[in-house]
């Protein structure tokens, strides 16, 4: 067993303690091995290197799959070395076979808190309490440790919307690689900015409201009165105008009503009841 602080060996008991509940705090790389396996052996200093240096980022959980055979099979480990990256309670990702230290280090460094992260996470803290100017500053900082990180261009754009500057938002989202499309925070920021820049451009709310007890057929005004709704955090009401839109006027503003729904969802985090219901009645009104 390598003779460092950062790495520990673990059995069925300790399992829970150490590595489920010990990654809410840290990432923990278990190493499923045995004393027979020769790839187990050359690995083994590898993971205590990298233990060393990450200096209590990253906890090795050492698994003698001999004698924590259940350990084994709850973990559906079928060659050594497995090594399994837990996070949150859970496996998030795992290698097997004795990689050299540049692989496993390439493997954890997509896991690995970065420090730029510690200033987007108090930037978006500062944007939440309210404080623009404050938010801004430390997500200069972390641009200028970490341009690469794309967690600071969301928070510039959620602070450019702050600020009502939201073709700037947009134009910051525009941006982003193309691999980030599906990802569900660039999702749920680019349906508050959409709206957000349809609201700006539209008449007030009790206008809207005039028009289409004037007109129901308005899908102009349909549309606009569900971003107000939207800005308010009136999300089923949102739902329910652009429910409405898209079984009254499906070649609006290219199905705006549909797709509006969907950028609802997504600003919901894809699930609840709220979700669940208008999902049902979108599908139902479409087939």
């Amino acid at each position: 067993m390598a003779d460092s602080p950062y790495v520990i060996a673990v059995t069925v008991e300790s399992f829970q303690h150490v590595v489920v509940e010990g990654s809410h705090e840290r990432l923990v790389l278990v190493d499923f091995w045995a004393d027979w396996c020769a790839p187990c052996q050359m690995l083994m200093p590898v993971l205590a290197s990298l233990a060393d240096a990450y200096d209590g980022k990253l906890l090795v959980a050492k698994v003698n799959t001999e004698e924590e055979q259940a350990l084994a099979v709850e973990y559906g480990i079928r060659s050594l070395p497995t090594v399994q990256l837990f996070k949150d309670g859970q496996p998030i990702d795992q290698f097997t076979g004795a990689l050299p230290e540049s692989q496993v280090r390439e493997f954890l460094e997509h896991h690995l808190p970065r420090e730029s992260d510690r200033l987007v996470a108090r930037a978006q803290g500062l944007l939440n309490a309210g404080d623009r100017a404050g938010a801004a500053r430390i997500i200069e900082q972390a641009r200028e440790v970490d341009p690469e990180n794309t967690r600071v261009r969301l928070v510039e754009a959620e602070i450019e919307s702050a600020a009502g500057n939201i073709r700037g938002a947009q134009a910051i989202l525009d941006g982003l690689p193309q691999e980030l499309a599906d990802d569900p925070e660039v999702t749920c920021l680019k349906g508050r900015v959409s709206f957000a820049a349809l609201r700006a451009d539209s008449p007030p709310e009790a206008t809207l409201v005039s028009r289409l007890k004037a007109d129901p057929k308005d899908s102009d005004a349909r549309h606009r009165l569900a971003a107000h709704l939207v800005a308010h955090g009136d999300f089923e009401g949102a739902l329910e105008q652009l429910l409405e839109l898209m079984k009254r006027d499906r070649a609006f503003s290219d199905d705006a009503g549909r797709k509006g729904m969907l950028m609802v969802f997504a600003m919901l985090g894809g699930q609840g009841d709220l979700v669940t219901r208008y999902r049902s009645r979108m599908l139902n009104a479409l087939y």
